[in-house]
């Protein structure tokens, strides 16, 4: 009997033991799902801007043809006034987005992402302003 008295008590201690360990880790993870492996096909359209958002998308992937000095297709996107001549006229919307009746932009390359585009047509959207 003694024996068996014992054997328990040195099962209940380790069971103790081995529930204090489990909690005592459990209890020190705090961390969100999303801080710890943030979605990297999220796109951030807060606070979009021109200056911020929309020109280092055409840096990357316009300007190399529509610029001051190389102005393919009579088109000029590095600047905000030239840009916007595009944009009220609608084929800058209707250049990226590959829309039927217009020159798919860039031209013989890939369409811009899909983050890219959400970035630009949310900026049109929102009035297009030189912020």
């Amino acid at each position: 009997m003694e024996h068996q008295i014992i054997r328990f008590r040195n099962i209940f201690i380790i069971l103790v033991i081995s529930l204090t360990m489990v909690w005592s880790l459990n209890s020190c993870y705090y961390d969100n799902e999303e801080d710890l492996y943030p979605n990297p096909t999220s796109c951030d359209t807060t606070n979009i801007t021109y200056s911020g958002t929309v020109i280092p998308i055409l840096q990357n992937s316009c300007y190399s043809c529509h610029n001051a000095v190389n102005q393919q297709g009579g088109i000029v996107l590095d600047n905000y006034n030239d840009l916007q001549t595009s944009v009220n006229n609608g084929s800058f919307r209707g250049s990226i987005n590959h829309l039927s009746g217009y020159s798919p932009m860039p031209q013989g390359g890939e369409k811009l992402n899909d983050c890219n585009l959400t970035l630009i047509n949310k900026w049109l959207d929102d009035g297009a302003s030189n912020n």
